[in-house]
């Protein structure tokens, strides 16, 4: 008997929850016992074998409707992905200062229930340990990870010891002894990456092109010719190079755009002193945005308009981040900014990071497809590719440039430079990861694309503060192929609209619905997908 799509996303979604418990407590899934995830060859290998197995059954499952036909092809290359990774032993080297296991422990003590505290704590050294374990084993089958993601992700580790920790247990209330215990696991654990694994760690960053490739394919769901977004990556730093000289030029004739950053950090105007004037600020920011969309260029569904915002825990990355709602929607949807100690913060550069990170961005769109229960559980849950949604979130951003909401130049800039951010990393993370070299008609013509060359993009093209850009710089080597999904989605989005709105009577907020009702997939099947549109 043929088994049916919707039994198998089920199944899917508790085998998450079962075999994977930091990754189903930052979802806000349902999950068995006080655990963290076993990290180590032989918990990977219980998660390999059941996507080995429920990829064989839901292939030979027939849909019995339209929305069972899109969640399977979701599953299917969700599935396939996780064997390729595997089966290249991508679990042996990971290491990387946003989403490796340290990141997903820790945000899992942050996410759990504030009981399960003390029993999650008691898995912390365990946890780290098969995740040691595994790293070992990736050195014996000579698959080391990269000399540089191990130094800063032991000094991350030592921050989360050292500062987060202590705070995050007095906060929680839970036991000296065993805050002490996990202390001493994340401590233990950086000395060693930083004194015995670094030594044996991998002196290159570069990927190389085949398992570059691999991974953009991972995180877009697109087959892209690389050599063509490169090309077209460093057409949109010119683009947007010439748009943000022009708001420059316009807001003090005359001025260098490089001295636009120093002058709107120092101008009061554009300043937010003190963490807790910028929680408020950004949560008013939201809110206001909610309020703009709604009825407008959207239809919001009132169980998730509430989107908080929260200060990211010591040792994060740099860059802010959205977590989504709880599936059962009793954890509301979240915004995250990393202060990284700072007490000033730089307005003109943070509304349109906020207006992609709540809405009408990440919140919007993962809290639409968050209340759709007719989806397919594991689609609406798990099916996202980072070139979906990152690509909305970005377009988000220019679809608020469209409606006027950038009212003033120095927002504006903050803007442009945000988007160029974007541009600079395809570029940047394509050419420090595969031998492409800088073109002719820009800086460094012909010259190789190394860290210190990222960095000075980053600075100078796209204003990027130093201590930001460098941390990005640590994320895009760690990562490969992440950071286009940006622009890469974006591009998709943008030309798909463009083409619905050729017929006549296009409606953007029945398209943009339309959209969100299809629900999380790769770039590829979305794009075909969104053709049947009938507007």
């Amino acid at each position: 008997m043929t088994e049916s799509v919707t039994g198998l996303s089920d199944e899917a979604v508790d085998t998450v929850g079962r075999t994977d418990p930091c990754a189903a407590i930052a979802l806000g899934l349902a999950y068995s016992g006080e655990r963290l995830t076993d990290f180590s060859p032989g918990g990977h290998a219980e998660r390999q074998a059941a996507t080995v197995d429920l990829l064989r059954r839901v292939r030979r499952a027939v849909p019995q409707d339209e929305s069972e036909r899109v969640a399977r092809e979701v599953m299917i290359q969700q599935f396939e992905n996780a064997v390729v990774a595997d089966d290249a032993g991508d679990y042996l080297r990971d290491i990387n200062v946003l989403f490796s296991p340290p990141q997903h422990i820790r945000m899992a003590l942050e996410f759990a229930d504030t009981a399960r505290t003390a029993p999650l704590l008691e898995q912390v050294g365990p946890a780290l340990a098969g995740w040691r374990e595994s790293l070992e084993r990736g050195l014996q089958k000579d698959l080391p990870a990269a000399r540089r993601q191990a130094v800063a992700v032991a000094e991350q580790l030592s921050v989360y010891g050292n500062r987060w920790l202590p705070e995050f247990g007095r906060q929680r209330e839970a036991p000296e002894q065993t805050v002490a215990a996990a202390r001493r696991a994340y401590l233990d654990t950086a000395t060693w990456l930083s004194d015995v694994y670094a030594s044996q760690a991998a002196a290159e960053d570069a990927v190389g092109e085949e398992r570059y490739e691999r991974a953009a394919w991972a995180f877009t769901g697109s087959s892209l010719d690389l050599d063509d977004t490169f090309a077209w990556g460093w057409e949109e730093i010119a683009r947007l190079t010439a748009e943000l000289r022009g708001e420059v030029e316009r807001w003090r004739p005359g001025l260098p755009v490089s001295e636009a950053r120093e002058i709107l950090d120092d101008d009061p105007a554009y300043r937010i002193e003190g963490v807790d004037r910028l929680r408020g600020y950004l949560a008013d920011l939201t809110s206001r945005a909610t309020d703009r969309v709604d009825g407008v260029l959207f239809d919001l569904d009132p169980r998730v308009r509430e989107c908080r915002v929260e200060i990211a825990a010591e040792g994060a990355a740099a860059a802010p981040y959205y977590m989504a709602p709880s599936e059962d929607l009793s954890r509301p949807g979240s915004t995250w900014y990393p202060t990284q100690g700072a007490e000033v913060f730089p307005r003109w550069w943070l509304e349109s990071v906020w207006f992609h990170e709540g809405v009408p961005g990440h919140h919007l769109q993962l809290g639409a497809f968050a209340v759709q229960d007719s989806m397919a559980r594991y689609q609406r849950l798990l099916g996202g590719t980072s070139g979906h949604a990152e690509g909305w979130a970005l377009y988000a951003e220019r679809l608020c440039d469209e409606n006027g909401w950038f009212d003033d130049s120095g927002t504006r800039i903050g803007f442009l430079s945000a988007q160029l951010m974007r541009a600079v990393r395809v570029v940047v993370d394509i050419g420090l990861h595969t031998p492409r070299r800088v073109p002719a008609g820009f800086p460094g013509a012909r010259g190789a694309i190394t860290a210190q060359v990222a960095r000075r993009l980053l600075e100078e093209e796209a204003l990027v503060a130093p201590d930001f850009a460098a941390s990005e710089v640590d994320r895009y080597l760690g990562m490969p192929g992440q950071a286009i999904s940006y622009k890469v989605g974006e591009r998709v989005w943008r030309d798909l609209r463009d083409d619905a709105s050729r017929s006549d009577g296009f409606d953007l907020r029945d398209w943009h619905m339309y959209a969100m009702r299809l629900g999380p997939m790769g770039l590829d099947q979305f794009r075909d997908e969104m053709r049947a549109y009938p507007g």
